[in-house]
């Protein structure tokens, strides 16, 4: 063996005039715009992949970063109907993807498309309108090489073609440009076809191959199960007409009869199954079972060439032990927010400049947009990370006076604000925000800041500053109540009597139990809740269930579960195995609770009523 420009092999003949692999090579085939329309129009597998990057980079669109006046007033201009920003982007992604490039013209109130727009000089209400114009319609001028030019390696001008024959030169200043699959080299992009190559002239042939497997096991269906009978002398019956037909009518009878009776009539004068005297019948029967994993494992390689998960691809679950399904989905979103950063953004940049000053009139500096995320959290995990956020207030603040605060308070709790607005985990927080202001623009009692500069002015012993806070903030131990009650309790009767109830409790007795703690605890120690009305929507998980002779109807409420768990953990007590939200009904329902459909509106409870157990507290219990 020797080394030279590969790896060759005398005895094996590997990379030598033997080998067959040395004859490869690749060469390009240009894909041309029939064919491309025709894949995207004809076949699934050829338009999800054009389609869903596009859809991706812009279902969740973005968020721009501004005053409520300014946000407001730039997403107007971006849904007006001759703008329509949003589709008009996503339309313009997908024909880049499809035939190699695409551009969006800016029509501007100057009516000057072949001059340079300034963008320092655009004013209110100058951005008319936007057209998404594909390859096809446009064509490109010599390209400028002059280092020097802010458009060094664009076109010198734009030439779209009309519907009457005229053409209408274009500035590339007033174009955004959209590219499919970028050529590298640039001897192969040539000035009358500055653009792109198609994406599926790469990912082509592994969409043909993936429905050319599906199409043949499908035509193997038919073609499943095939009877065979044989007939001693056919040969010598099929030469003759007579003999021919007499065999077809036969055998046609036959089948008749077997559609009829499930069974074959065969003439049989043998003995143990003697073919040579006897007809003999058998059935073939293709085997499937490798074939779903080998269109499976098409899809799988149409997947990776597309750079899009199987998931993702086919909208289906991950499934499977191990299935690594999130995980490929996580990543995948990843990649389309990197592409929003590295293509969509810079493509879009001057575009975006002439919308804000077509908005507003100016360009405030402070303005900025981002791309809203792609992978949303369930309800489960907005749950689970709004309460890690609070729990992580309250160790910032001090755990409620039990320790020292880490930061002012004001400073944790604008920053908190600013963090549940971003994140959506309080739907209205800004708004009432707005209303009552934030805890550091509130002015402070004079009566709360003299006992504070008291509680300061004390002895500088760190113990008794501590005994002192302690005693401020606890309490006498007592057992612990705490109710909400059903404040669209009204609704909830009237379903109930509408499903057979005879009575219900009165609706100012519909409520939602929280906490029954006959152990006693500090009250203070559980604080209150975020929420002095609580809604639950409509929809979701709902049950009738039988609790001893109460009737409840069980719903979820992750607010409600949390406050649960706190007063547990400030020492509470609680008689189930579990706890379960739920609104008790009736105490004399007498009807078939299987034949009850659970309520399924909207729950409002009003705030949180904390009160002593008691023990007593059915007695002159009445229904209506």
């Amino acid at each position: 063996m020797w080394l030279a420009d590969t790896l060759k092999s005398l005895v094996t003949g590997l990379g030598t005039s033997k080998d067959k692999s040395t004859s490869l090579g690749y060469v390009f085939v240009p894909i041309g715009d029939d064919q491309l329309n025709a894949m995207h129009r004809s076949d699934w597998l050829a338009r999800k992949v054009v389609d869903i990057i596009p859809n991706d980079m812009t279902r969740e669109w973005r968020e721009w970063q501004a005053t409520n006046e300014q946000i407001e007033a730039i997403e107007a201009v971006e849904k007006l109907p001759e703008i329509s920003l949003q589709p008009k982007v996503t339309m313009a992604l997908q024909k880049a993807r499809l035939f190699g490039g695409a551009a969006i013209y800016m029509g501007m109130r100057d009516g000057a498309p072949d001059k340079e727009l300034l963008v320092e000089n655009v004013k209110k209400g100058d951005l008319l309108y936007l057209h998404v114009l594909d390859r096809s319609k446009v064509t490109t001028g010599p390209l400028i090489t002059d280092v020097r030019s802010v458009y060094y390696g664009q076109p010198e001008y734009y030439e779209v073609n009309g519907g009457t024959g005229a053409q209408v030169r274009v500035h590339p200043s007033r174009m955004v440009r959209f590219i499919g699959a970028p050529v590298m080299d640039d001897r192969f992009s040539t000035p009358a076809d500055n653009w792109g190559d198609s994406i599926l002239q790469v990912v082509g042939d592994a969409i043909i191959n993936a429905g050319s497997a599906q199409a043949h096991v499908a035509a193997l269906i038919p073609e499943a199960k095939a009877d065979v009978i044989y007939i001693p002398g056919l040969s010598k019956a099929l030469a003759t007409a007579a003999g021919t037909k007499s065999v077809t009518d036969r055998f046609t009878y036959a089948n008749t009869i077997k559609s009829m009776f499930n069974m074959v009539l065969l003439e049989g004068n043998g003995a143990n199954g003697d073919t040579a005297l006897g007809e003999k019948w058998e059935q073939k029967q293709i085997n499937f079972a490798q074939l779903p994993e080998l269109m499976q494992k098409y899809l799988e390689i149409a997947s990776g060439a597309a750079d899009i998960p199987v998931s993702r691809l086919l909208m289906q679950a991950p499934s499977g032990l191990g299935s690594n399904g999130d995980t490929a989905l996580k990543n995948y979103y990843d990649n389309i927010a990197a592409r929003q950063r590295t293509e969509l953004t810079p493509a879009m940049n001057r575009l975006d400049e002439v919308i804000v000053r077509s908005a507003l009139g100016d360009r405030d500096p402070s303005i900025y947009s981002r791309w809203a995320p792609l992978y949303t959290l369930s309800e489960k995990e907005k749950a689970e990370t709004f309460k890690m956020k609070a729990d992580a207030a309250r160790v910032i603040a001090g755990n409620g006076g039990t320790s020292e605060p880490l930061m002012p308070i004001e400073a944790l709790s604008d920053a908190l604000v600013n963090e549940l607005i971003e994140d959506g985990s309080l739907s209205g927080l800004e708004a009432a925000i707005e209303e009552y202001g934030k805890l550091s623009e509130q002015e402070e009692d004079p009566a709360d800041e003299t006992a504070a500069l008291g509680v300061a002015a004390n002895a500088n012993d760190p113990a008794e500053q501590q005994r002192q806070r302690l005693a401020a903030n606890d309490a006498a131990p007592r057992s612990l109540y705490i109710q909400r009650k059903v404040k669209n309790a009204a609704e909830i009767i009237r379903w109930a009597k509408s499903q057979g109830f005879e009575t219900t409790l009165p609706a100012d007795e519909l409520h939602v139990t929280i906490a029954y703690s006959r152990t006693p605890i500090d009250w203070m120690r559980v604080g209150e809740s975020w929420a002095p009305e609580l809604k639950v929507g409509p929809g979701g998980p709902r049950l009738m269930e039988q609790f001893g002779e109460a009737t409840v109807l069980l719903f979820t409420a992750n607010e409600l579960r949390w406050r649960h768990e706190g007063v547990i953990e400030a020492g509470g007590s609680w008689d189930h195995p579990e706890y379960q939200p739920h609104i008790t009904i009736s105490y004399g329902f007498k009807g078939d609770l299987s034949k009850v459909e659970p309520y399924q509106g909207e729950i409002v409870l009003g705030p949180e009523l904390f009160a002593e157990v008691k023990e007593d507290w059915a007695e002159g219990l009445t229904e209506e």
